[in-house]
């Protein structure tokens, strides 16, 4: 072989070398994606109970814990195997789940009302609302589930000390809660949206 085809055969070779490692790094970056897909958890009863991983869920299934009820439609290409991805999956096992309530924040306020102002419905972002005592505490209210809500800027300087009473027009959407188990249900519901499979399963 000449000098020139040898270089000319060297290129090749290289350009071959770095077309395999662009797709070997395309499949990887492929397969990382979707190993974090969310998957709907049941409980052996077909409670939903969780969101997980979709690399979380296949674990789950692969040691028995779990079966698939649900696919998502892709499959994950292994070197010796493929693994159709699951979407929802249920425990094999009824687990208890203990009727929990999250830390008192500002952050879980604001998830539990969904971003939404508690007076007068509209949604903004987390960055735009403040969090209002229903009873102010400058009139014996406590910092609670129960007693704090998402509030605009607009509607907690109109309400300002005054109870709900001694405003007309004013009145909360819905009663303020502790961010419960229903309420991550809740939050699940609004995450199905985008997955017709789950639908079903997110009756409560």
């Amino acid at each position: 072989m000449s000098l020139g085809k040898a270089m000319i055969h060297a290129r090749k070779q290289k350009a071959i070398a770095r077309a395999a490692a662009y797709a070997g790094e395309s499949v990887a970056v492929h397969h990382n994606h979707m190993l974090q897909m969310p998957v709907l958890v049941l409980n052996a009863s077909y409670e939903p109970i969780n969101i997980c991983g979709a690399r979380r869920a296949l674990v789950l299934v692969l040691k028995g814990i779990a079966r698939t009820e649900e696919e998502h439609g892709l499959t994950l290409h292994a070197q010796r195997s493929r693994i159709a991805m699951p979407s929802v999956i249920r425990l094999l096992e009824y687990r208890r789940i203990p009727h929990q309530t999250r830390a008192l924040s500002r952050k879980n306020i604001l998830l539990r009302d969904r971003n939404t102002c508690q007076y007068c419905g509209v949604v903004l972002p987390p960055s735009e609302l403040t969090l209002d005592h229903v009873m102010p505490r400058s009139r014996g209210g406590n910092s609670t589930w129960e007693n704090l809500v998402a509030c605009c800027h607009a509607c907690n300087r109109r309400k300002g000390n005054r109870l709900l009473n001694e405003i007309d027009d004013m009145v909360l959407l819905r009663e303020p809660r502790p961010f419960s188990l229903h309420t991550s249900r809740q939050i699940m519901r609004m995450l199905g949206r985008g997955d017709d499979r789950w639908r079903k399963y997110l009756f409560y």
